[in-house]
């Protein structure tokens, strides 16, 4: 399944269906609805969620980073964490607060 950010200031963010619904978990939505909105009025505390989101997840030690050396060339620095795939929602949300839309997601 997949979930589709979508807004008229910017082109659409498509997540895959668990990494889109812990988004909406940690932005307070629920994560069962199949389509929903964040308006205008929404934005600010959204936006405000994901850059302290964003801010923690960079601060955390992530597994790769600790016990693998940097040239190695197994699989370690293939894992997403969330601050990169919060980045592209989180520009989505800014460019629709800047022209005062709002942002849907959906399936």
């Amino acid at each position: 399944m997949l979930i589709k950010f979508k807004s008229k200031a910017s082109g659409d963010v498509i997540m895959l269906g668990e990494s889109g619904k812990e988004m909406l978990r940690l932005l307070g939505k629920d994560a069962d609805d199949s389509k929903g909105v964040f308006t205008a009025d929404q934005l600010p505390d959204a936006i405000a969620t994901l850059k302290q989101a964003i801010a923690v997840d960079k601060a955390l030690p992530h597994p790769h980073q600790m016990d693998k050396p940097i040239d190695s060339k197994d699989d370690a620095g293939d894992s997403v964490h969330l601050y990169q795939r919060a980045v592209p929602v989180l520009e989505l949300m800014e460019r629709s607060q800047q022209e005062n839309t709002y942002v849907t997601w959906g399936v």
